[in-house]
């Protein structure tokens, strides 16, 4: 057993550091769940599409679940002051439990959406469910979610479309528990073959 846990957290650490993002849901009777994810991913921009890899589906999985049932979630980042309460949504509490109550945490629910938001989150959208994709050779599911609604403070938002995500001090994570913060980080102008990359002010 400790070789499989030894064997988890070298493999989960290779891909590096990630972002935290806490996934809001809610089933058809109304109970919230929330959860921290790093297995998000970009898929494209147009149309606007993200993936995210679950766990084999072999003991409950409240986020797939109420995804598939409800067909939306929620991507909440919050500033690393959070980690702890983030990192707590990662304990296995049962389906009546929801960890907005149980982690220190503020369901909202805007634009009339059918998944709660965190309200404490600084950068936030919903996805809705496009498809499952399952993995045969793990056992894991892939899940694509198409872009909904997107809330983000417009300090943080540039002219071109770029976010300074540097801003709002994001929670990172490494493996399944370890957290970091973020610098600020240095842009550069479209990179071209014959010459050397420009750093953009």
């Amino acid at each position: 057993m400790e070789d499989d846990r030894y064997r988890a957290r070298l493999i989960n650490c290779l891909s590096g550091v990630k972002t935290a993002c806490l996934i809001g849901t809610v089933d058809n009777e109304g109970a919230t769940n929330l959860a921290v994810f790093s297995s998000l991913f970009h898929l494209g921009a147009n149309p606007a599409l993200m993936g995210l890899i679950f766990r084999p589906h072999v003991t409950p999985r409240h986020t797939l679940e109420n995804f598939k049932e409800t067909g939306f979630a929620t991507i909440n980042l919050l500033s690393s002051s959070y980690q702890e309460n983030i990192h707590h949504t990662s304990a296995r509490f049962s389906k009546d439990q929801s960890e907005f109550d149980r982690c220190g945490f503020t369901p909202e629910f805007l634009n009339e959406g059918v998944a709660p938001f965190v309200k404490e989150a600084q950068v936030k959208w919903s996805l809705s469910f496009v498809r499952q994709v399952d993995i045969p050779e793990n056992g894991t599911h892939m899940v694509i979610g198409a872009v909904e609604d997107v809330f983000i403070p417009q300090n943080i938002l540039k002219e071109d479309g770029f976010l300074d995500l540097a801003a709002i001090d994001p929670c990172l994570v490494t493996g399944l528990d370890c957290y970091h913060q973020v610098k600020s980080g240095t842009r550069y102008a479209y990179a071209k073959p014959d010459h050397k990359p420009q750093a953009l002010s």
